[in-house]
């Protein structure tokens, strides 16, 4: 059976997840492909998970750190430019997970690391988890991925998916945190490139053949019509905040005017619900706060120039407008 390797020039997760998906189902399953990438600094969470429950958002959004959501379910990971992140994809009739492991494994020991595979998902160097991986599988084709920690940045890894403690009730998955360790503390001099030279060469003497490496950059969008499209889904905010489970946000504060207690339903990243309690004496504005935020992106922004528009169409208002849009957007995080 023949073998295809390619190799992606950009760090920009949305393409690389977007190849993902255009490796699964868009190309030809008759032959074992490879599939090498690494992202900048990404928090990718699961098919079925909040981010404002995961990860800081707001942090994220100042440092520019990318959010991504993958097709597949599981939990949040970061990702930087030292994870090396592996695909394989096989003809059913011929997928062998093992197969896949022990690629891995005789690449690592040819840099001098003795892994194992630790239970379905994992592999690990001693009782240090340095993989993870997930799976997919379809009539005619299996998927294998996952990702190596070769020198990433552990304490972003908590910096970012340590999330704020905001008053949220979510549904989804939540994710487990594991014990884990880079492979540049098992050889120094391993990186991406030699990482992975070495994961093609395993590749290509377990199944005995070769095969040249195709290299993908942003070019490749325009070459690859589905590639592209798949792009545009992954980069897309309703793709990446408007896929959340629904949840709900229950804050509360005083100001000089007046308690406020606000909770929010949202469903699919929109605000559904509102529900204000308070003692201030303008009824008018409890009402006009909660038919203006009904129907909103739960997105900062989007709630700051909807009070705003409010505060304008009321300026007898105005002051207090201000007062809970600075509050609730203080109180929501980022993006």
């Amino acid at each position: 059976m023949k073998l295809r390797i390619l190799k992606s020039a950009v760090t920009n997760p949305w393409f690389n997840l977007a190849t993902e998906d255009w490796i699964f189902n868009t190309l030809n399953p008759d032959s074992h492909t490879l599939f090498l990438w690494r992202n900048s600094e990404t928090v990718v969470i699961g098919r079925s998970q909040n981010p404002w429950v995961e990860c800081k958002t707001d942090k994220m959004a100042a440092d520019d750190v990318f959010l991504a959501r993958r097709q597949s379910g599981g939990g949040a990971v970061f990702h930087d430019l030292g994870n090396t992140n592996f695909t394989f994809l096989s003809p059913k009739h011929a997928y062998d997970q093992t197969a896949n492991f022990t690629i891995i494994i005789n690449a690592l020991k040819k840099l001098g690391i003795d892994a194992e595979q630790s239970g379905r998902n994992d592999m690990q160097v001693g009782d240090r988890k340095i993989s993870g991986s997930a799976f997919k599988h379809a009539a005619d084709r299996s998927f294998h991925h996952g990702t190596l920690l070769v020198n990433a940045n552990m304490q972003k890894l908590g910096d970012y998916l340590n999330p704020h403690p905001l008053k949220l009730k979510a549904k989804g998955i939540k994710s487990v945190r594991a014990r884990v360790a880079n492979l540049v503390a098992f050889n120094d001099a391993i990186n991406h490139e030699t990482l992975s030279e070495a994961i093609i060469e395993a590749f290509c003497e377990y199944y005995g053949e070769t095969a040249p490496v195709e290299q993908l950059d942003e070019a490749s969008l325009a070459k690859q019509p589905a590639l592209n499209a798949y792009y545009q889904q992954m980069a897309d905010w309703d793709w990446r905040f408007g896929k959340t489970p629904e949840f709900s946000h229950h804050i509360e504060t005083r100001f000089d005017w007046g308690m406020m207690d606000v909770h929010l339903d949202i469903k699919q990243a929109v605000i559904t619900e509102v529900v204000i309690f308070s003692d201030a004496l303008n009824i008018e504005l409890i009402d006009l706060l909660k038919e203006t935020l009904t129907g909103v992106k739960y997105n900062k922004h989007e709630i700051n120039a909807k009070l705003a528009e409010l505060g304008k169409a009321h300026p007898e208002l105005a002051a207090q407008i201000d007062d809970v849009s600075e509050w609730l957007t203080s109180e929501m995080e980022g993006y």
